[in-house]
């Protein structure tokens, strides 16, 4: 899955020193005149027994969930996935835990393809202004997904986000889809050809849309939908599909994603970890990062490569290759590119704010990748055409081996406010 093109995408144990302190029982002698002396027996006394003070252990860190790079449930390479669990609104026993859900640190709110989605779980829908079902089309750049807008408690890392709205792919219910919509590209609403179970969208903003959704009712987005029709309809901030991880009562100002670096060519799989908040606790300290803050309306910071300046760029982890133009880069079969070589490239990231950094990686012959290595799901080498003449999108390539924060619009972190990101 790439960039969603939606107006606000793109994407030591501690010590207890217990210190007891004993009574020292002494005897005294008193001494009276004359010549007799007289002893006295001072009676024995147990010293009174002490309690050692109760000591509470730290509460657990419940800000962390795994994550895993590995086929899926469609044979995908460089797919980062998580698990999610939905319920219905206030309950705490209709359930369902769903695995193979894509990261994606280019996309905003959590969808789920209906396949994967117990018929018994029956999330309540969310309604358009005019009490029609509310249903979204979601364009990315490689075709769109269709589907209504529910409302389900969202848990990750054992916190819960009350109420999110959140979109159903492919539900059996909404079948028709606009022409403004379809027209966008492939159907991407089963699993196969979505490549996960759904998608975790973890970007940048608070919600999918924003302020362009909530004041038009262009095609291509958000649909009031009745027996008979569909039209095109505006949806309000909290309308639209929401960042769960924002809804949180805790570590609610951003997310963490670690990953080890993997050696090229590649490996059979990895693992890592989604870490909720920045600077909210011990665990997801900013640190020495660098933050490069990036457009407010669309996410987007300056990428120079080959000594041109693409300004629409930006980093995915929704991403499963490096995306750039380079006309003379050859494709393979595949639709990666299949250089003759080995490619080595740098560039130059650029925030908003001046900060900046060099970012070097290596493009290989995707078509000898997949032929030599059937087996590896992380391939770090594995690059692309670019979507248009203005963007460069560095994949999930660029999250093995580093720590990179995605900081929420409008939420404080020791960084500042967001929205930005660091690395």
């Amino acid at each position: 899955m790439s960039c969603n093109k939606s107006p606000r995408t793109i994407h030591s144990c501690g010590t207890v020193l217990l210190i007891v302190l004993f009574g020292l029982l002494q005897a005294a002698c008193g001494g009276g005149g004359g010549s007799t002396a007289t002893t006295t027996t001072l009676p024995v006394t147990t010293p009174p027994a002490i309690t050692p003070p109760v000591t509470t252990p730290p509460v657990a860190v419940s800000n962390t969930q795994p994550l895993v790079i590995d086929a899926g449930p469609a044979d995908t390479v460089n797919t980062l996935f998580t698990s999610v669990t939905v319920c219905v609104p206030g309950s705490t026993t209709s359930c369902q835990t769903i695995d193979h859900i894509q990261v994606d640190t280019g996309s905003v709110g959590l969808r789920l393809l209906a396949s994967v989605v117990q018929p018994s779980l029956k999330l309540p829908q969310n309604t358009a202004t005019n009490g029609n079902a509310l249903v979204e089309c979601t364009q990315f750049a490689d075709g769109y997904s269709w589907g209504p807008v529910r409302s389900a408690d969202v848990r990750l890392a054992g916190q819960t986000a009350s109420a999110v709205p959140i979109q159903i792919i492919g539900d059996a219910a909404f079948t028709v889809v606009p022409a403004d919509c379809s027209s966008s590209g492939p159907a991407e609403n089963t699993v196969k050809a979505f490549g996960a179970n759904g998608i975790l969208g973890i970007g940048n903003f608070t919600n999918d849309c924003g302020i362009a959704c909530a004041t038009s009712s262009a095609p291509g987005a958000y649909y009031a939908c009745s027996a008979a029709s569909c039209l095109p309809t505006t949806a309000s901030a909290t309308q639209q599909v929401q960042h769960p991880v924002a809804m949180l009562t805790t570590n609610n100002n951003g997310v963490v994603l670690q990953l080890p670096a993997i050696a090229e060519p590649g490996a059979t799989a990895t693992t890592g970890t989604m870490t909720f908040g920045i600077g909210t606790q011990a665990n997801n300290a900013l640190g020495t990062a660098k933050v490069l803050t990036i457009d407010p309306l669309d996410g987007t910071f300056n990428i120079t490569l080959a000594g041109k300046t693409y300004p629409g760029s930006f980093i995915d982890s929704g991403s499963n290759a490096y995306f750039y133009p380079s006309p003379s880069t050859p494709l393979c079969t595949s639709g990666f590119f299949c250089p003759a070589s080995p490619q080595a490239l740098s560039v130059l990231i650029q925030g908003k704010n001046g900060a900046n950094s060099l970012f070097n990686f290596n493009i290989t012959n995707a078509d000898s990748l997949f032929s030599q290595y059937p087996t590896f799901t992380v391939l770090p080498t594995l690059g692309g055409a670019g979507f248009d003449n203005t963007t460069v999108d560095l994949g999930i390539g660029f999250y093995l081996g580093r720590s990179v924060y995605t900081a929420i619009e409008g939420r404080s972190t020791p960084g500042g406010v967001g929205p930005f990101i660091a690395f």
